[in-house]
C-alpha cells in the first residue's frame, strides 16, 4: 500500500481571515505602485490602503490630484513625506491641466505641504520647488519666512521667484547669519541685495557675499567693507581677487593684509606703474615684518618649553591671539616630531589629523577644537567635534592611522 496521502490543516476562522487581508494587502500594495491601476483604483486605494499602500499612492506620479489633495492630510508624516517629494519633482508638469478645478487641487495640496506641522515634510517640499519658477509667489515666500533652516535656505539661495525686493526684506528681517550667507551665495546677485547685505555686517555673510564671484557690488560698499576688514581675516582672501577694486582700494588692502595676498594684488592686469612700484614696498615691509613675528611666536615656544610652562593654557592662548608660529612650535615639541610635518597637518584641512596630533601631544580634545577653529580655520563638515563634548572622537588605532599618513610614526 502506498503512502497515506498528509491531511490538509485546518485553518480556524481567525486564520482565514487573516490570510486574506495579508493576501489583499500584498495585492494592494503593488496595484498602488503600479502606474497603469488607473485613477480610480489609486482614488480607493488612497482613501482605504493600509498605510504602506497609501506611501505608495504618494509616490505614484499617476495618482490624481483628488488623491494627492487627500494625501496631504494624511496623518501618517511618511505618507505625506513622499507626497512632498513627488509633488515638488513633478509640480511644472502637474500644472498643464485643462480643468481649473485640477489646477487648484494642485496648488491647494502644495499649500497644504508648505504648512505641514512635520519639518521634514516642509523640508523636502523646500528642496524639490527650489529651483522652480512657477511655484505661486504666496507659497514661495511662506517657505522663505519659515523658522527651520532646512526648510528657508534651500528656498532664499536658490528661488527665482523671490526678486529683489523679497530679498531686501528678508534680509533685513533676519535674525540668524545663515539667512544672510544664504542670500550672498545667490547666482546674479544685484548690487542694492549686495548693499543690504554688506549693510549688515555679519561677517559669514560678508565672506559669502565677496567670495561670491556672480554677485554685483558697488565699489563704494566694497570700500565700506574695506574700512572694518583690517580685524576680519576671513574676509582679506576674497576681497582681493574682486575685480570691482579702485586704486584706492588696492592701496588699502595692501596695508594689513598678508604677503601672500599682496603678491596677489601686485598681479593684477592694469596696474598704473605707482601702484605696482606701491605693492612691491609693501609686501617687502610685509615679508620683513612676518619673518620677525615668526621668530618671535617659536622663541616663545622654546621659552616656554624649557621653562616647563608649555601647556594646555599656553597653547590656548596662542590659538587665540591667531599665533600659528607659536602653535606650529608648540606642537612640535609636544609631539616630538618635524616641524615640516607638523605645517603639513595644520595646512591640509584634515580635522582628524589634527585631532590625532593634539592627542600625540598630549593635549585634550577640547585644545583639538581650539586648532581645528582657530588656526586651522575649518567649518562645517569639516571640523571634528568631540564625542561627548569632551572625548576624542577617534580610536587610538584611528589616530595612528592619520599620524601615519603624515609620516608621523
Amino acid at each position: 500500500m502506498g503512502d497515506p496521502k498528509p491531511q490538509p490543516v485546518s485553518l480556524s476562522p481567525q486564520e482565514a481571515l487573516r490570510l486574506l487581508e495579508d493576501r489583499a494587502q500584498v495585492a494592494q500594495h503593488e496595484l498602488a505602485a503600479r502606474t497603469d491601476a488607473g485613477e480610480d483604483v489609486l482614488d480607493y486605494l488612497a482613501k482605504n490602503g493600509a498605510t504602506a499602500t497609501r506611501r505608495a499612492v504618494a509616490a505614484n506620479p499617476c495618482a490624481s490630484a483628488h488623491s494627492n489633495r487627500l494625501l496631504a492630510d494624511d496623518a501618517e508624516s511618511g505618507v505625506r513625506l513622499e507626497l512632498a517629494r513627488k509633488i515638488g519633482r513633478l509640480f511644472p508638469g502637474l500644472l498643464d491641466v485643462e480643468q481649473k478645478q485640477l489646477h487648484d487641487l494642485t496648488i491647494a495640496t502644495l499649500e497644504r505641504l508648505a504648512r505641514d506641522q512635520e519639518t521634514a515634510v516642509r523640508a523636502m517640499l523646500a528642496e524639490e520647488i527650489k529651483h522652480h519658477d512657477c511655484v505661486p509667489k504666496h507659497i514661495t515666500r511662506q517657505l522663505a519666512k519659515d523658522v527651520e533652516p532646512s526648510v528657508c535656505l534651500p528656498i532664499i539661495e536658490f528661488s527665482p521667484v523671490l526678486d529683489d525686493k523679497d530679498l531686501i526684506e528678508l534680509v533685513a528681517a533676519a535674525r540668524a547669519s545663515s539667512v544672510l550667507t544664504a542670500v550672498a551665495r545667490r547666482k546674479k546677485l544685484p548690487c542694492d541685495v549686495s548693499d543690504a547685505v554688506a549693510a549688515r555686517l555679519d561677517i559669514p555673510a560678508i565672506s559669502a557675499l565677496l567670495a561670491n564671484t556672480d554677485a554685483s557690488i558697488r565699489t563704494k560698499t566694497l570700500d565700506r567693507i574695506i574700512s572694518q576688514a583690517a580685524e576680519v581675516a576671513d574676509w582679506h582672501a576674497p576681497l582681493v581677487v574682486r575685480a570691482e577694486l579702485s586704486r584706492g582700494a588696492i592701496r588699502r588692502l595692501a596695508s594689513f593684509v598678508g604677503s601672500i595676498l599682496i603678491d596677489t594684488l601686485a598681479k593684477r592686469d592694469g596696474l598704473d606703474d605707482s601702484t605696482r612700484n606701491h605693492l612691491k614696498r609693501k609686501y617687502l615691509q610685509r615679508r620683513r615684518h612676518e619673518t620677525r613675528q615668526a621668530v618671535a611666536q617659536t622663541s616663545a615656544a622654546d621659552a616656554a618649553h624649557r621653562a616647563g610652562t608649555l601647556d594646555e593654557a599656553f597653547i590656548a592662548e596662542a590659538v587665540k591671539a591667531c599665533h600659528k608660529e607659536t602653535v606650529t612650535r608648540a606642537l612640535t615639541l609636544l609631539a616630538k616630531t618635524d616641524e615640516s610635518l607638523v605645517r603639513k597637518i595644520l595646512d591640509s584641512g584634515s580635522g582628524k589629523a589634527a585631532t590625532a596630533l593634539a592627542w600625540r601631544a598630549g593635549l585634550s580634545m577640547r585644545i583639538a577644537f581650539k586648532i581645528q577653529t582657530g588656526v586651522m580655520r575649518l567649518k562645517g563638515r569639516n571640523l571634528v567635534p568631540a564625542r561627548g563634548g569632551l572625548d576624542f572622537p577617534l580610536t587610538e588605532d584611528e589616530m595612528r592611522w592619520h599620524l601615519g599618513y603624515f609620516g608621523i610614526v
